[in-house]
């Protein structure tokens, strides 16, 4: 398959990307492939039938290669208040993946750890596709716990909160 060249400027791209609002979350696995956790906006439910979602990852992140490894991984949308949870789990992983879960109180999972007061999507691995600089990963969701807490999003490179439109 040939991949066309992009047809706009990527710093247009990316300057138009940073308006538009995406819930954070933290990508967790856990398995042979080692123990591994990752920032990521890139997150949206795929279908209701059979319960899936899809997640981008950069493909040579170390997080990429745990979940191919391991075949599952766990969504932890954050709470609104984690900013400090997002920020550990941001940019290029540690020589010590697990220095990232250090000083939480995470549940282990089947799928990956789970963070604290986070809405949780447990998941296998049903689909891996590479595309560009990034593998989309879609999984089955074979659990879901947490919720009713507000989350936390990401716009314009800053964390802001979700707060209700009162006309």
């Amino acid at each position: 398959m040939t991949v066309k060249r992009a047809t706009v400027d990527s710093d247009a791209f990316i300057a138009a990307m940073r308006q538009v609002a995406a819930t954070v979350t933290v990508v967790t696995t856990q398995g042979p492939g080692g123990c591994a956790g990752a920032t990521v906006s890139a997150f949206t439910s795929l279908t209701v039938d059979p319960p899936s979602v899809l997640v981008c990852l950069r493909a040579d992140s170390r997080i990429a290669r745990s979940v191919l490894d391991n075949r599952v991984f766990c969504v932890n949308v954050l709470p609104e208040d984690a900013t400090d949870v997002a920020r550990a789990f941001a940019g290029p992983s540690p020589e010590d993946p697990a220095a990232r879960f250090r000083g939480l109180d995470i549940i282990e999972g089947a799928h990956g750890p789970l963070l604290p007061r986070a809405t949780t999507f447990s998941c296998t691995l049903s689909e891996h596709v590479l595309h560009g600089t990034h593998a989309i990963c879609i999984g089955a969701v074979r659990a879901i716990s947490g919720g009713g807490e507000r989350p936390l999003t990401y716009l314009g490179g800053d964390y802001h909160r979700v707060r209700p439109h009162h006309d």
